[in-house]
């Protein structure tokens, strides 16, 4: 199933984009503010975003400008400004397309459909191999030595921001904000704890990680 965050404070197109969208076979999550679109790109990894720009507490830039620091999840705008300044606004900030209010519902499916055939990686480009791990992002599953690996949605969703940034490292501050959400970023406690479950789960040696590697006081990084 794909699964749609619909970030938008309108209700009345809430309501209807859900049972549009639901009747097509999409699961829609819906966040309302732009505070709470970020928590929830992280917390649900959605296959796509549908993004107002006029948002409650965050504006709809600011969280693809957020999203795009960690994820190349496609974004669509949905918005009532149809000014030239505000579309490329927009598009240099990170969003894939941009659909001008009042649209219809089979527009927007072919925008979404188009949308997913551009970003969905061909084949083994989504697959990242390291060791007797194999990771899938496109399906959202891990395999060690053939098995197949449980992850909670925490730890994947922490997994996927090192494994997308492979050989990079990444902040803890980053990993917090993305897993957690706003306001938990002086929570590294939450970290260890998170990492030390994953290597349990995925490191041959937890003790001694090759692929999960920790910069002391700085952030994570994945080595394949």
């Amino acid at each position: 199933m794909t699964t749609i965050l619909l970030v938008d404070d309108d209700k009345s197109l809430v309501r209807a984009l859900t049972i549009g969208l639901g009747a097509h076979g999409y699961v829609v999550e819906v966040a309302t503010n732009g505070v709470d679109a970020i928590t929830a790109a992280s917390k649900v990894l959605p296959d796509l975003l549908l993004v107002d720009l006029g948002l409650p507490r965050l504006s709809g830039i600011e969280v693809i400008t957020a999203v795009r620091g960690w994820s190349t999840v496609p974004i669509i705008v949905l918005s009532a400004r149809p000014q030239e300044a505000v579309k490329v606004a927009a598009l240099d900030a990170g969003a894939d397309d941009y659909l001008t209010k009042p649209f219809g519902i089979n527009e927007l499916l072919a925008r979404i459909r188009a949308a997913l055939r551009r970003h969905i990686p061909a084949g083994e480009e989504s697959v990242v191999v390291a060791g007797d791990l194999r990771i899938d992002l496109a399906a959202r599953r891990v395999e060690r030595g053939g098995v197949l690996v449980h992850l909670t949605p925490k730890e994947w969703g922490a997994l996927a921001v090192l494994v997308r940034n492979q050989g990079r490292l990444v902040t803890q501050q980053m990993l917090l904000e993305q897993v957690w959400g706003p306001g938990y970023a002086g929570e590294s406690e939450y970290l260890r704890t998170l990492f030390s479950r994953l290597r349990k789960k995925l490191e041959r040696d937890p003790a001694s990680p090759v692929h999960l590697v920790t910069e002391p006081g700085v952030g994570y990084r994945f080595e394949a």
